[in-house]
């Protein structure tokens, strides 16, 4: 089953079960990928899915922080039940010993010789570490990978 049909039987049952947290983000969810489909005027896959779930929950870390930092508490605790439906449906986050591995694969892979070279090694590791890292932090470890080596 793709990660959108999941989505959409998730929507179902919470609407069924009378769960309207869960049903509200399973709705905001929906309504982020059909935009996307819209604007794309394409039928995304999962991969594609996982982008759009990614970015929905990095928006959500950021807000979580920012409300934190506002000290609305109230916020804090909508955006955390919202990313915690979110983050149900990405893949199991992988461990920075992964990722590294990761990384020294796609220089090899690659030939990456310097940072000239970053745009080749995000753009292999990109399809792979979708949804399961940080691309932000991945970009950095890459950065720093290629200035030592």
């Amino acid at each position: 089953m793709s990660i959108k049909a999941r989505i959409h039987e998730d929507m179902k049952t919470a609407l069924k079960a009378g769960d309207k947290a869960r049903l509200s983000t399973v709705r905001l969810i929906m309504a982020a990928i059909k935009q996307r489909e819209v604007d794309e005027r394409i039928e995304l896959d999962d991969a594609q899915v996982l982008a759009v779930l990614d970015k929905m929950a990095k928006q959500r870390r950021e807000s979580i922080a920012q409300y934190q930092a506002a000290g609305r508490e109230d916020l804090v605790a909508k955006e955390k039940a919202e990313l915690a439906v979110i983050e149900s449906y990405l893949p199991e986050p992988l461990s920075d010993e992964e990722i590294g591995a990761m990384i020294v694969a796609a220089i090899e892979a690659t030939g990456a010789a310097g940072i000239r070279d970053m745009g080749k090694v995000m753009a292999k590791l990109k399809p792979q570490l979708q949804g399961r890292a940080d691309m932000g932090q991945v970009s950095a470890k890459v950065k720093l990978a290629l200035t030592e080596g």
